[in-house]
């Protein structure tokens, strides 16, 4: 059985989204639809002592309207990337893992990246690696050449990578059509994921932070306490 999920590339994503590929045998990066300017793709979320802070990679914004999200270039004409690191240097410093992980990270923020897609696909791999999921295979959407409408598009990368099973998250059950999918000899499945709780510092817990919360905090059982989320899918 082979089961493929298809998501948009994301900045530093929460563990939900590593739980989708942890439970997928092929993932796609969905690159080539419209960028979504406050969705995930150039943000997410950290902990400081004073809550929860953003980490947002600017973008050039001229032109943006319309543009797919292969195509968003980075705003390097800010030290966006010193500063990203810095924060989260200066946040996590005191973390059980800081010094284990901490300079993987220096090495993606040394690079001058000009896509975002690339920054976010990058980081994204490197997590992985440092979860530990092995035997993974990642597709780019703009490598498959596959075209037409939003659910027939879905579709046709299904099948084009041999899928049994497509893996989606909760939100898709408001518009996925799984007759179509059906007819194509294709099973949905959806996430269910629970957030677990985890050692973190700084007080009350709060959920749903980028997933370098959960590495610098519980390192080697990091993987285990993710999937413990997606148990109920």
């Amino acid at each position: 059985m082979t089961v493929v999920c298809i998501l948009q590339p994301s900045y530093l994503p929460w563990l939900g989204y590593f739980d989708q590929i942890y439970r997928s045998d092929v993932f796609v990066f969905y690159d080539d639809v419209q960028y979504d300017k406050h969705g995930w793709r150039n943000r997410n979320k950290i902990k400081t002592p004073k809550g929860w802070q953003w980490l947002t990679v600017p973008v050039l914004t001229r032109d943006r309207f319309g543009k797919l999200i292969y195509e968003m270039e980075i705003d390097n004409h800010t030290p966006w990337a010193e500063k990203h690191l810095k924060s989260i240097q200066a946040n996590y410093r005191r973390s059980p893992y800081h010094d284990s992980y901490i300079k993987f990270l220096e090495e993606i923020y040394s690079t001058k990246w000009r896509y975002l897609a690339d920054l976010d696909i990058e980081l994204i791999k490197l997590i992985i690696n440092l979860l530990g999921m092995k035997d993974k295979k990642f597709v780019r959407s703009t490598e498959l050449n596959v075209e037409g409408a939003r659910i027939e598009r879905l579709i046709k990368i299904c099948r084009l990578l041999k899928a049994d099973i497509y893996l989606t998250g909760q939100a898709a059950r408001n518009y996925l059509d799984e007759k179509l999918f059906a007819e194509a000899g294709i099973n949905v499945e959806y996430q269910n994921y629970k957030h677990p709780l985890y050692p973190q510092l700084y007080g009350d817990f709060i959920p749903y932070l980028s997933v370098i919360d959960l590495l610098f905090n519980c390192g080697p059982e990091s993987l285990k306490i993710l999937v413990k989320g997606g148990e109920e899918i």
